[in-house]
């Protein structure tokens, strides 16, 4: 098992969670370092973080939001097997920049490349935002997010 202590920086996925012994968990989604000159199409790496530093885990639970931007500095432990997230025991938090849009704890907001978009079981439309806030448009439904998102890139000269 190799172990590493590094700096971080990544969005949260979801609200952080409480875990065992005064822990609390999150998913931070890291982007390739030269996501400027990678295909479209690579994935953003997992990196499953826990931290049981008491500053830091109330801070996770009630003041860090998904689609909030943080470094997060720690002890990271490579997986085991390939296709499993690295862990990363967080030592250290620092917010960089918030998300834009709160979310509610019933809404679920999620990541597409560039794009940010907003499910509520309430309603079948979805709201789709560019990834820095600016408003695309409003999907009838999950299955029409594809096509919104194509306009609005052959508007906008693929700029998101």
């Amino acid at each position: 098992m190799d172990t590493t202590h590094v700096a971080v920086d990544g969005w949260v996925d979801a609200i952080p969670a409480p875990g065992p012994r005064g822990t609390a968990t999150f998913d931070l989604i890291v982007r390739p370092a030269d996501a400027d000159t990678t295909a479209t199409d690579t994935p953003d790496t997992v990196v499953s973080c826990t931290s049981g530093a008491p500053q830091i885990t109330h801070a996770l639970l009630t003041d860090i939001q998904p689609g909030d931007l943080l470094r997060v500095s720690g002890n990271l432990v490579q997986p085991l097997a390939p296709g499993e997230a690295a862990r990363l025991t967080v030592h250290g938090l620092e917010v960089l920049d918030t998300g834009l849009i709160p979310v509610l704890r019933d809404m679920v907001m999620d990541r597409y490349g560039d794009y940010c978009v907003i499910f509520d079981a309430d309603r079948d439309q979805v709201p789709v935002f560019t990834a820095l806030g600016q408003w695309v448009g409003l999907a009838d439904n999950p299955d029409a997010i594809a096509t919104l998102i194509d306009i609005h890139e052959r508007v906008n000269g693929g700029d998101a």
